[in-house]
């Protein structure tokens, strides 16, 4: 894969924003700067924040054990998302796949970029159909997605499926690992070396606890992230999320506590969800979340909010008829959930 190739052509030749917090990087040292036209008078928030917010990718990239050039950080994966189309995707030109059912941002943001979104629903088991994905490709597609763990099903993609897709295509594999941390099985993130096509995003949402946060991540190699670097916004994260961020990876060991406790949580829950009268399925899960299908979703669904109970109706999704998604509580929120739907 030649990325100069992929990339839109304005964007290889365009020549990026140079902020003053470009020209002058050390700007933690003890100096008067006077360059940005910010008000002097300190408050903890009026100077600009770091446009490429060094602290937290240089802890992002001890955990990872990933380098930091390989790091972009967005305003939430939604963002990191819309890069990728603005950077490869030429308007009312090229195309991109997706693999119904799937996070809904996908056909969201190719539709506000103007680029053919084509749809390949996935097997009943909720797996890549890689023939009919690989059969949609042509000269003008540029991303393939895909969302593993899946949301909303819960599951996660084979390995035989992610290896074919990457050898076999010559655009981007966006590989979303939004849930990856609540999953038995590892992050594609060791493997971005052998694949310059691989595009993994993350999120501090899920597994990290910072949904409030708004802050996502893309792992690419050197050469994307420069591209990504080009157009994005020069100040997108902003200093109070920086900070936050870089409180929260110091707590390094309590979240993963919380993440074993939730994992434990959801192996009770699938259980006790079994024993529901009107549960007809629970669906293997790799995420922080179980799919399962009953009688009615739309009555059971209505139900569970009488109770004061919010759960997520999935039953208009494709593969997805009479299916709720249910995401894991705290010990007392799952005890109770399960009280409730047991007297419905």
């Amino acid at each position: 894969m030649k990325i100069n190739e992929l990339v839109r052509k304005n964007i290889a030749q365009m020549q990026p924003y140079s902020s003053a917090r470009d020209e002058f990087k050390d700007f933690e040292e003890s100096m008067i700067f006077l360059d940005a036209n910010e008000n002097p008078f300190e408050n903890g928030v009026n100077r600009y924040p770091d446009p490429q917010q060094k602290s937290v990718k240089k802890v992002l990239s001890k955990i990872k054990k990933i380098s930091e050039d390989q790091i972009l950080l967005g305003n939430g994966s939604d963002e990191i998302l819309d890069l990728l189309f603005r950077a490869f995707c030429e308007p009312n030109q090229d195309n991109v796949i997706t693999l119904p059912p799937t996070y809904g941002m996908y056909s969201v943001l190719a539709n506000l970029n103007a680029v053919e979104n084509r749809e390949v629903i996935l097997t009943p088991d909720f797996e890549p159909n890689v023939i009919d994905i690989l059969n949609k490709v042509d000269e003008n597609t540029k991303i393939i997605f895909l969302c593993s763990p899946n949301n909303p099903t819960g599951n996660s993609f084979s390995d035989e499926s992610i290896v074919t897709l990457l050898k076999n295509f010559k655009g981007l594999v966006l590989l979303d690992e939004a849930y990856i941390d609540f999953s038995e099985k590892e992050s594609w993130l060791a493997e971005i070396s052998d694949y310059p096509n691989l595009v993994i995003s993350q999120t501090f949402s899920k597994a990290f606890g910072m949904a409030g946060l708004r802050l996502g991540i893309l792992y690419a190699s050197p050469a994307i992230i420069s591209i990504l670097n080009k157009i994005k916004p020069p100040y997108n994260i902003n200093v109070l999320t920086q900070k936050t961020a870089l409180e929260q990876l110091e707590k390094k060991t309590t979240i993963d506590d919380k993440i074993n406790l939730l994992k434990e949580e959801k192996a009770k829950l699938l259980k006790q969800l079994l024993e529901v009268d009107f549960v007809e399925k629970v669906y293997p899960t790799d995420a922080n979340f179980v799919l399962i299908k009953v009688d009615d979703a739309n009555k059971r669904y209505l139900q569970l909010l009488e109770k004061g109970i919010v759960v997520r109706n999935r039953t208009s999704q494709v593969l997805c008829t009479n299916c709720l998604r249910i995401t894991i509580g705290t010990p007392e929120e799952n005890t109770q959930l399960i009280t409730i739907l047991k007297s419905l």
